[in-house]
């Protein structure tokens, strides 16, 4: 039987998340060897000076993963916008080519916080004629 590797944000998971391992295991599910890589990612780039590391390559080689977890790893980081890689004709980042922690994760997850209050708003029966509008056109 093949396990499921599907991510579930779901308001339970999220709650019982306290670590960075169960992050991982979080985003990850199901692949050790995915969720090793991401720890060793994260990591590595916390601590780098800048928090910009040059090459993502070496962090794999290092803890014995190979290049296509890597790009696996890599690129689910990315889609998510827990990484973004930087060109090296950015000002901000002193023209260095790399790999950096993105805000793009943070801006979504506070977009995600007012999803309540605008479910609140929409759910209110002051919405009927608006509602009512919306299946004209349907």
């Amino acid at each position: 039987m093949k396990k499921c590797t599907k991510i579930e944000f779901g308001f339970n998971k999220i709650c019982l998340v306290e670590s960075l391992d169960e992050f991982a295991e979080l985003l990850f599910p199901n692949n050790r060897n995915h969720q090793k890589l991401f720890l060793a990612i994260f990591v590595e780039l916390k601590y780098a000076d800048g928090q910009h590391l040059k090459s993502l390559e070496w962090v794999a080689d290092r803890y014995g993963c190979s290049r296509r977890v890597l790009e696996a790893v890599r690129a689910k980081m990315r889609r998510l916008g827990l990484i973004d890689h930087v060109s090296r004709f950015s000002n901000k980042y002193g023209y260095r080519e790399g790999w950096v922690f993105s805000s793009r994760f943070a801006k979504s997850a506070v977009a995600l916080s007012g999803l309540p209050d605008r479910f609140r708003e929409i759910r209110d029966a002051k919405q009927e004629a608006k509602d009512r509008d919306l299946f004209k056109y349907l």
